[in-house]
Order: C-alpha cells, then sequence, then structure tokens
C-alpha cells in the first residue's frame, strides 16, 4: 500500500494517485478543483487542492477528494450530509439550525422522499433531520439549502430524512469524517487514516440486544438509537455516546479502543472497546462497564 499522500493549498494531486477506472466518470469531492481535461486518451486529470488535507480515493466509485484536517467549525459543502434540528418554518420550507454560529439553512417542505402539499412530513420546533447539502451560496453567510433526497433518483438513500427517537451527541468535525470515512469499506489508503474500530466492536457486543443505529453529519452532530433494546435502551444509548465522545477527546488509536475477549471473573465477556487504565480513558471505561453489565 502506498505511503498517504498530505497536500496543502495549490498543490497538484499526484498523477500515479488517480484512480484508473475508465468505466465511470470521475468525480471529485471536496477540496480539490480541476485545471484541465485530459486532452488525449493517454493523457489524465489536472487537479489541485484548494485546502489542506490527505488525499483519498475510491476506485470502485472513481472518486478523489481530499480528507482535510480538523476544524472547530463546520462550513457547509455541496453533498456533505449533515444532522439538522428544525427551528421553524414557512411556507415553502423548514428553517433548521446546522451549527449555532451560522444564518439558517432551508429544507424544502417537499424535499422528501414521496412527499406532496398533502403528505409531506409535519415537522415541529426541535426535531432533527439528516439531510444533505445541496447548496451553498457564495460569501460569508450565504443561503445554504438542504435535501433529504437524491436529486438522480428521488430516493431518501443514505437514510435521508427524519430522525425519531434516540439521542445527539457531539464531537469534532474530525472525528466526524473519521466516522464516515471508516463505514466506506472499498476506499484506498484506510489504513492511512487513523482507524475506528469502537463502533464495529460495539456492534457486536449489542447483537443480542438488537443492535443500535447511528447516523453521522459532518457538522459535528451522531444520532445513536438503541429503542430495540427495551428497558435498557436509554442507558445502552448514553454509553455509545460516551465511547464516541471519548475516542474523539482522547484521540485514542485503533489498539486502545480494542480488547481480547477474555472472560472477565464475574463470568461475563471481557468489553472490546479499550486496553487502556490510565486517567485519561475512566470516563469511556465508565461506559464500558455498563455495557459488559448487561451480559
Amino acid at each position: 500500500m502506498s505511503a498517504p499522500v498530505v497536500l496543502l493549498p495549490s498543490d497538484e494531486v499526484p498523477q500515479d494517485h488517480l484512480p484508473t477506472n475508465n468505466s465511470n466518470p470521475l468525480r471529485l469531492g471536496p477540496g480539490l478543483r480541476i485545471l484541465s481535461q485530459p486532452s488525449s486518451k493517454g493523457s489524465n486529470h489536472v487537479l489541485t487542492a484548494t485546502q489542506a488535507g490527505l488525499l483519498t480515493t475510491d476506485a470502485k466509485r472513481n472518486t478523489v477528494s481530499l480528507l482535510s484536517f480538523p476544524n472547530r467549525r463546520y462550513i457547509p459543502t455541496v453533498n456533505d450530509f449533515v444532522i439538522a434540528q428544525i427551528h421553524h418554518s414557512s411556507v415553502d420550507f423548514f428553517h433548521c439550525m446546522v451549527t449555532p454560529h451560522t444564518a439558517h439553512a432551508l429544507l424544502g417542505q417537499l424535499s422528501f422522499e414521496g412527499a406532496s402539499k398533502k403528505t409531506r412530513p409535519m415537522l415541529k420546533q426541535g426535531e432533527l433531520v439528516y439531510a444533505r447539502v445541496q447548496s451553498v451560496g457564495v460569501g460569508a453567510g450565504a443561503e445554504v439549502e438542504l435535501t433529504c433526497v437524491n436529486p438522480a433518483t428521488g430516493k431518501a438513500d443514505g437514510g435521508l430524512g427524519p430522525l425519531t427517537g434516540g439521542m445527539i451527541f457531539d464531537v469534532s468535525t474530525g472525528m466526524a469524517a473519521r466516522l464516515i470515512r471508516a463505514s466506506s469499506s472499498s476506499a484506498e489508503n484506510t489504513d492511512a487514516i487513523e482507524g475506528l474500530v469502537v463502533l464495529s466492536e460495539l456492534g457486536k457486543k449489542l447483537e443480542s440486544l438488537g443492535g443500535f443505529e447511528i447516523a453521522v453529519g459532518r457538522n459535528g452532530k451522531v444520532w445513536v438509537d438503541c429503542s430495540n433494546a427495551a428497558e435498557s435502551a436509554v442507558k445502552v444509548t448514553i454509553a455509545i455516546g460516551r465511547c464516541l465522545q471519548e475516542t474523539d477527546q482522547q484521540n485514542l488509536h485503533t489498539h486502545d479502543q480494542k480488547e481480547t475477549s477474555d472472560e472477565n471473573p464475574e463470568g461475563y465477556e471481557a468489553c472490546v472497546v479499550t486496553v487502556s487504565v490510565g486517567p485519561e480513558v475512566w470516563g469511556l471505561r465508565l461506559a464500558v462497564e455498563f455495557l459488559c453489565s448487561l451480559y
């Protein structure tokens, strides 16, 4: 596997790192722009970076993008998945909060799968939606428009739409990007990005309770729902959220998130999240110990 490529603004993307899938057109993700199209069959695109970040490619989808380094503030970008909260509604739009420091984003009341004037969702203040950034205006304070359908298919791909039940947890924008990247198994250079095993390991532990659902927004919001866990649903949801937050805050590596599956003295299977015992991950271990107590 090739070494990771870090680019600075105006750096050209190395030609040998571009996808070679000629069956699909090359698709650009955030952080890159195209300078020139291939002039002949044997030539390639010329791409440059518009921000600092780690170059990532997906050969299957023939895409190339730049994974930006963590920012404290989220800046909306077209095609980003975000978790937004309804602030109020007008005749044609829901006005949504994406971040506390930006103007409300607009979500069309008919921008849902199968929605019509009679069947559109009646969302109230405070309710949550999982949406995609459809367009972003130019300049500071520009208008942001959201949608809950794929414009190409009209379907709610990727779980887009209202989020019912569950809880919201805040993480850094960098952690949100890592969670989204971790869900893409076909991406190249996955090992170059710090691995995340906490979700997969928690999924194994909670499989007998019905598992859990999760939605990740690039705006630093994670929605977790464990309604299948019956009377333990609230506690399990909080424990999972706490595990994610501690993994983010302490920047735990893969080997710190995972533990051997030896049995403990009480006969319970040891929880497979972290082997660290220092005080810096004590909050995570408390959440882990609760999850283990369910078995």
